[in-house]
């Protein structure tokens, strides 16, 4: 089933976080992610609001995660550290 990776985003430092989503970018494309939503318009109904969202679509859960666990990602997250505050999360679609 295919798998959604959505990240919910605070940025504090502008300059690093274009690193990491060079980076980040890279890695996704790498392993089949597409991404159908990158900081684009919201309404926060819930919750801790932050001002940038992504959702990327993976081809399932496992690809997902082995895009989070590659070097070339963890190299990218390395510059979202002290430059963000966020949450991510992998999701199986129903579809």
């Amino acid at each position: 089933m295919p798998a959604l990776w959505i990240a919910h985003v605070t940025v504090t430092d502008e300059d690093a976080y274009k690193k990491y989503a060079e980076g980040a970018t890279e890695a996704i494309a790498a392993h089949g992610g597409k991404f159908i939503a990158r900081g684009g318009r919201f309404v926060q109904l819930e919750g801790k609001e932050r001002p940038r969202n992504v959702v990327a679509r993976f081809p399932d859960v496992e690809t997902a995660q082995r895009c989070y666990h590659s070097d070339v990602y963890q190299a990218a997250l390395a510059q979202a550290r002290g430059a963000s505050e966020r949450e991510l999360m992998i999701v199986e679609t129903t579809e």
